[in-house]
């Protein structure tokens, strides 16, 4: 445990009230010359698309020359945190003046200020620089050895992997991320394109890294979730996961294990109906395709299971409807890959009932749109106008508001900008949204 002096530091926000940036424990000669700023606009450029922002930017620094090297301090951020879920991890980021980024794990995901109890990212550290709390996918590390391995992922185990002995000439180590895809993303994607009206369910999106480029020797067998239908694909871990354990490989003395796996006569022929196709991404390519000479075979409580011959850098289960185009299947998963980066968003800006000429300005995920109306209502605030069109926005994408009419700044906290995702702020993007003077009046009698 690292002893010294607790410091807080805090910054007004948008509504001129003093809110806490982060907490520092420290020897006293180095807490005394720290610096800790609030640095939002920064956002961009140190979340990554694959990432959530999830507090405040906070730049650190020392008044010495040497910034760098110091003894190693606690430093506790605030955050929130709405989608963890089992594949997804609280990390802290650290960035240099370069944007160059390291992670460090959190010691614990609770904060204190006073006698306040709250989620706050700690960590412990001799580096200074830019700090930020991103949730991001969770990464498990395996070591593949020469006689093979057979493993079942701690975050999913529903999702297992089966090397057989010899499949690698040297011992190797992997490393493995699953993003899960929203059946709300497949939705949007079916209504813009037409095309892809046979793509019933996908599999999680697995992301590997290999520490070398050997090539397989012998086929690796992959199990996963890629339900006959949506309403198999939401249940949850509680009941899938039990029940699969079965469907996972329990040695590695041979892959024919997984013949075992099919389903029952009738739901077989139900499922012979409905196509899957494997999609990979190759590094030499850098580029999708579709690998059409993989059989893929169907197993109990909506898992497929398929050998793969090669490493690929990502790979994707796709269940159709009916035979599908092999063009549109790899622009569809080109698709895929850059909307589960996109957040759905609108823009509420609604006024206070006691005080007319305070004005909210509040950036809410679409699917969040009614628990935060209905938040703004208990604290007083109230429509007109209605929250604005739905537009997409990538993570660490900054957006800018213009006003006309009565609207106007006349010092920081005249008019409030919130954010309900916190990396984007005042920047980039155009938004225009015409409020005119008969929008707002002053309600007051």
């Amino acid at each position: 445990m690292l002893h010294g002096h607790a410091r807080f530091f805090t910054e007004a926000n948008e509504l001129g009230e003093p809110e806490l940036s982060c907490s520092v424990t420290a020897p006293r000669g180095v807490l005394e010359h720290l610096t800790v700023t609030v640095v939002n606009d920064l956002s961009p450029f140190v979340v990554n698309e694959a990432e959530e922002l999830v507090s405040n930017v906070v730049s650190v620094e020392r008044s010495s020359v040497d910034q760098c090297n110091i003894s190693p301090i606690s430093i506790a951020i605030p955050f929130t945190s709405r989608y963890r879920g089992m594949y997804k991890d609280v990390m802290v980021k650290v960035s240099d003046i370069n944007f160059q980024s390291t992670y460090l794990t959190p010691t614990s995901l609770e904060g204190h200020q006073g006698s306040q109890k709250g989620s706050g990212a700690v960590v412990k550290t001799g580096q200074l620089g830019i700090f930020s709390v991103v949730s991001c996918l969770k990464k498990e590390t395996w070591t593949i050895p020469r006689r093979g391995l057979s493993r079942k992922l701690n975050m999913d185990p529903r999702i297992s992997f089966c090397y057989p002995p010899s499949t690698l000439s040297s011992r190797v180590t992997v490393d493995l991320k699953v993003q899960p895809i929203d059946q709300s993303t497949l939705s949007i994607l079916k209504t813009k394109h037409d095309e892809y009206y046979s793509v019933m369910s996908t599999s999680s999106l697995v992301h590997l890294e290999y520490s070398t480029s050997l090539p397989f020797n012998r086929a690796i067998t992959v199990v996963l979730p890629c339900p006959p239908n949506q309403e198999k694909r939401r249940e949850g871990i509680e009941t899938d996961a039990g029940r699969a354990t079965s469907a996972s490989i329990p040695t590695v003395a041979s892959t024919h294990n997984f013949r075992g796996l099919s389903a029952s006569p009738r739901k077989h022929r139900e499922n012979l109906k409905e196509p899957l196709k494997v999609l990979g991404y190759r590094n030499s390519e850098e580029e999708w395709i579709l690998l059409d000479d993989i059989a893929v075979r169907n197993a109990r409580n909506g898992l497929v299971s398929f050998d793969l011959d090669e490493p690929l850098e990502r790979f994707i289960v796709v269940r159709l409807s009916s035979a599908m185009d092999n063009g549109h299947l790899v622009q569809f998963i080109q698709n895929l890959e850059h909307a589960i980066h996109n957040v759905m968003v609108k823009v509420v800006l609604w006024q206070n009932k006691d005080d007319p000429y305070k004005i909210l300005v509040l950036l809410v995920p679409s699917k969040e749109l009614s628990m935060e109306l209905h938040s703004l209502r208990e604290e007083g605030y109230c429509g007109p106008p209605e929250p604005s069109k739905t537009f997409k926005m990538r993570e660490g994408e900054q957006v800018s508001f213009r006003f006309s009419g009565n609207i106007f700044a006349s010092g920081k906290s005249s008019l409030i900008i919130q954010n309900s995702i916190p990396q984007i702020v005042a920047g980039y993007r155009s938004c225009c949204l015409d409020f005119t003077n008969e929008t707002f009046k002053d309600k007051k009698k």
